[in-house]
C-alpha cells in the first residue's frame, strides 16, 4: 500500500520521529527521524502492527482505537517503550487522526527524552571542553614565558662556569625546562588546523587497526561492523587516525592491567540522519564506536575522562583522550563515552556536510 505520506519531503527531514499507521494499526510510514530513534528501516517496518515494534505498559493500542473512532488526540508523558530490539526507550509522543486519500491513519509524534538529556549534556561537554582549552592555553603563556628566561639563563650561566664539571646542574636545569615546555605544548593539543580531504573511515580504522596489532602482537580480536554505504567526510586522515588511536591504545592499556581472557575490541560504524549534535543539527553524521571488553572505567572518572591530566592508570599521561577529543572537535564532531565491566563504549560523531558548511 502506497501513501502519499512516503513521498513527502517535508516529513522526513522533520527532525521530529513521525509514523503514520492505518486503521488496522499496521505501520505504513517512518520518516528518517523515526527510523534512526526506532533502529529500524521504513522498508522493514512497513506492515507490520504497531504493537509489535512498540510494547508499551497499559492500553496503548485500546487508546488508539478509540482516538480512530471518537477522533479525539491525545500525549502520553515519559512513556517507557520497548522495542523489538528489546531496548528500551524514554518518550512523550503524541497521537493524531488524519484522514488521507479517504482513509483513517493515525500520526504518530515521538519525542525521546533520552535525547533531549543527550543534546544538553554533549552541549556541557563542549562547553566544558572550551573552557579547559581557554584555560590551558591561559595557563601556557604563564609558564612558557618564564621557562624561555630559565633556559637561557642556563645556558648563558653554563659558559661562564670556571668547573666544567658544575655544566652537569646546568644541564639539569635545561633539560627540565624542555621536558615541562614539552608537557605544556603536549597540554595544548594539536596545534595545527586539519588539512581537510575527502577520506574514508573505514581506511582509517584499518590503519589503527594494524598499528595496534603491530603493538600488540596480535593478542587482541578486533571485530568490524562496517557500514559500506557511508561516503567520504571531509577531514584531516593523520588526525583521525591519531585521535582513533589514542582510544584504542586506551582500552589495550586497560587489557594490559587486567588481561582478560579474550580481549576484544569492536569497531563500528553507522550513518545518522537529521542528528543533532551540541546545539547543530545535521543532516548526515557518520558514527564510529569503539566497543571493548576491558574492565570498564570507574563511574567518577566518566566525567572527567576527556580533561587533560586525567587518568585511571597508575602512570598514565591523561592527555590521550584529550587530544582525541580536540581532533575530532577540530572536525565540528564530538566523543562520547559510557562503561560498564565488559563494555566500554566510545562514541565519535563526524559530520558529513563539506567542511565549509560547518564554519
Amino acid at each position: 500500500m502506497t501513501t502519499d505520506f512516503q513521498d513527502n519531503p517535508i516529513l522526513d527531514s522533520l527532525a521530529t520521529a513521525i509514523m503514520v499507521v492505518d486503521s488496522d494499526l499496521q505501520i505504513r510510514y517512518l520518516n528518517s527521524a523515526a527510523e534512526i530513534l526506532l533502529d529500524l528501516s521504513e522498508s522493514r517496518a512497513q506492515g507490520q502492527a504497531v504493537d509489535q515494534l512498540l510494547m508499551e505498559s497499559g492500553q496503548p493500542l485500546t487508546e488508539m482505537l478509540q482516538t480512530l473512532e471518537g477522533g479525539n488526540p491525545y500525549t502520553k508523558r515519559q512513556a517507557s517503550l520497548t522495542l523489538a530490539s528489546g531496548q528500551s526507550l524514554a518518550v512523550d509522543y503524541t497521537v493524531t487522526p488524519l484522514k488521507q486519500l479517504g482513509s483513517d491513519y493515525l500520526l504518530l509524534e515521538f519525542q525521546p527524552l533520552d535525547r533531549l538529556l543527550k543534546i544538553s549534556r554533549e552541549a556541557s561537554i563542549l562547553s566544558s571542553q572550551e573552557t579547559s582549552r581557554a584555560l590551558i592555553r591561559g595557563l601556557a603563556h604563564e609558564i612558557k614565558n618564564p621557562l624561555g628566561g630559565l633556559r637561557g639563563a642556563a645556558q648563558l650561566l653554563a659558559r661562564e662556569l670556571p668547573d666544567p664539571s658544575l655544566k652537569d646542574y646546568t644541564d639539569i636545569i635545561i633539560a627540565e625546562a624542555d621536558r615541562l615546555r614539552d608537557l605544556v605544548d603536549r597540554l595544548l593539543g594539536p596545534n595545527k588546523l586539519p588539512k581537510h580531504k575527502p577520506l574514508n573511515i573505514h581506511q582509517v580504522l584499518e590503519r589503527v587497526i594494524s598499528l595496534v596489532n603491530a603493538e600488540s602482537g596480535g593478542r587482541i580480536d578486533f571485530v568490524r561492523d562496517y557500514d559500506p554505504s557511508i561516503p567520504d567526510l571531509q577531514g584531516d586522515a593523520g588526525k583521525l587516525i591519531q585521535a582513533a588511536l589514542n582510544i584504542v591504545r586506551n582500552a589495550m592499556q586497560a587489557f594490559d592491567e587486567e588481561r582478560p581472557e579474550h580481549p576484544s575490541i569492536c569497531l563500528q560504524t553507522r550513518i545518522l540522519r537529521q542528528f543533532t549534535l551540541g546545539e547543530r543539527r545535521h543532516r548526515l553524521i557518520c558514527r564510529v564506536r569503539i566497543i571493548d571488553n576491558g574492565p570498564g572505567i570507574p563511574e567518577d572518572l566518566l566525567q572527567t575522562i576527556f580533561f587533560p591530566m586525567v587518568s585511571g592508570r597508575a602512570g598514565g599521561s591523561g592527555l590521550g583522550l584529550s587530544i582525541a577529543q580536540s581532533i575530532v572537535n577540530q572536525h565540528k564532531g564530538l566523543v562520547e563515552c559510557s562503561s560498564e565491566p565488559g563494555n566500554t563504549r566510545f562514541t565519535i560523531y563526524l559530520p558529513l556536510e563539506p567542511i565549509d558548511e560547518l564554519s
